[in-house]
């Protein structure tokens, strides 16, 4: 209850300041802080406070390597902002691992209010995704990262494809949509007929967007599962600060609260027994399965090794108790109430 409180505060404070942030910082903002956030935060609205990673690093891959094909620069002066960008993520990633997904991104944000919307709404929220279909969605955010943010580029740089292709994925990232919007602008949300290309990736990006809206009613974090960033984060999770883990006892192969309440639907944190760090690939470290876990110290969120946050009997009582009196309030039953009367 109170960590779920206290990462709401922090996902509406980190949107406000990512979003309109610029506001008070000044248009040119985003100049004086990171411009390597490890989360989609995007350049195109034009009162962001920072933008993500994945920006500069399409377009240094895609620039800076054009020029090396063109002979004019050796290959080692394209590393080098590639390289920048890469250790600045690389700092904040550290102090915070994949906690920028579950607390800092604004696009998990907007999903999670979509949640909500839903649920409140009365749709039917599916608790989880089958096995099955968790197991296909997984390698597409491996996809998307290497294809969209390192492939394409590279391919632009050297010739094979047109210029369009040089920054694939912020044509098509929903949070470029989302970003401008929310600040009033409709300019990103159109179909670009200027060339081919464009109105492919446009259309790509205008569906991407609709499709998460109409899935993120009923389905938790639907664009997070196949997002490029949260396949980045995997690759650095280990050197990272924060570390989920949990300390098995032999109840947990017959509980399953903690894969029952994950978002990204992570069985693997429950039919894990050996090994303690359970940060997996897609774990957003939102904290949901060591608030409902039901044993003392069994889940924990350890910083440098030491527990900040640790599953407790007593705090799962009153969070499961909070979790039933919230999902009881819905539109749906305050209508069917009124009928009745």
């Amino acid at each position: 209850m109170y960590l779920s409180i206290l990462r709401k505060t922090v996902q509406l404070s980190a949107f406000i300041l990512l979003v309109y942030g610029g506001i008070l910082l000044g248009p040119y903002g985003a100049d004086k802080l990171s411009k390597a956030l490890p989360s989609l935060s995007c350049a195109y609205d034009p009162y962001s406070a920072d933008y993500c990673a994945l920006i500069p690093l399409q377009h240094q891959i895609h620039h800076g390597f054009e020029q090396v094909f063109a002979g004019h620069i050796p290959f080692w002066m394209a590393l080098i902002p590639i390289a920048i960008t890469l250790g600045t993520f690389l700092i904040l990633f550290v102090l915070l691992n994949k906690a920028f997904c579950g607390w800092i991104c604004p696009l998990g944000f907007f999903q999670d209010m979509l949640s909500i919307i839903g649920q409140k709404l009365g749709l039917r929220m599916k608790p989880s995704l089958t096995d099955e279909t968790v197991n296909k969605i997984r390698p597409i955010k491996w996809l998307m990262l290497s294809g969209l943010i390192f492939v394409l580029p590279l391919l632009s740089a050297a010739g094979y494809v047109n210029e369009t292709w040089g920054a694939p994925f912020c044509a098509i990232c929903p949070s470029r949509i989302m970003t401008t919007l929310l600040t009033g602008s409709t300019d990103q949300l159109y179909v670009d007929t200027a060339s081919s290309s464009l109105m492919v990736l446009s259309v790509i990006g205008d569906f991407l967007f609709g499709l998460m809206i109409a899935i993120g009613l009923t389905v938790r974090q639907p664009f997070c599962r196949i997002c490029p960033m949260l396949a980045l984060h995997a690759i650095f999770r280990k050197v990272g600060l924060l570390r989920l883990v949990k300390n098995s006892t032999p109840r947990c192969e017959k509980c399953g609260l903690c894969a029952n309440a994950c978002p990204m639907d992570i069985r693997e944190i429950h039919t894990e027994m050996v090994k303690q760090d359970i940060t997996f690939q897609d774990c957003t470290l939102c904290g949901r399965c060591v608030e409902f876990c039901p044993d003392d110290k069994v889940m924990q969120f350890r910083y440098l090794g030491f527990p900040i946050f640790s599953s407790s009997a007593k705090y799962f009582k009153k969070r499961k108790q909070a979790q039933t009196q919230w999902e009881a309030i819905s539109l749906a039953n305050l209508n069917t109430k009124i009928n009745k009367k």
